[in-house]
């Protein structure tokens, strides 16, 4: 395991976190609809990949309190984006789902993230390309662990 506390590791580390953070808030201001938080984004995104869920477990995925998430996705159901719905072995939860307004706002706003991403990557030289392209999956696999 290399050390990441010192020298060239330490840098490397550094670098990667200061580059993801920039291109992460440069890639926030690509969005579609401005009316949405980006937390409130990134809930119909964890739906969008996960499927329906319950609060609480909306919650632990985005690493929100639940008296939290219970007010984001009534904000999210205020605005037609998802819909509750009884959950089929526990009458006390609710089951968030996304709507085809949600999937459809969400299509619109990967398609101009990816125009953005797409624009900046012509300026890569072919090697530094397909260097970020073999690394895509280990930076995927770090945003999920």
């Amino acid at each position: 395991m290399p050390d990441l506390t010192h020298g060239d590791d330490a840098a490397a580390v550094n670098a990667l976190r200061s580059a993801v953070m920039r291109l992460s808030r440069r890639l926030k201001h690509q969005r579609v609809d401005e009316s949405l938080s980006p937390t409130e984004m990134s809930v119909l995104g964890t739906l969008a990949r996960c499927g329906s869920a319950t609060p609480g477990e909306l919650a632990r995925k985005e690493h929100v309190q639940p008296p939290s998430m219970t007010r984001i996705v009534a904000l999210l159901e205020a605005k037609g984006l998802v819909r509750l719905e009884p959950h089929p072995e526990d009458r006390r939860q609710k089951v968030v789902t996304q709507t085809e307004q949600a999937e459809a706002m969400l299509e619109e706003s990967r398609r101009k993230r990816n125009a953005f991403l797409a624009g900046l990557v012509e300026g890569l030289a072919e090697d530094e390309w397909v260097a970020l392209r073999t690394a895509a999956p280990v930076l995927e696999k770090l945003a999920h662990l």
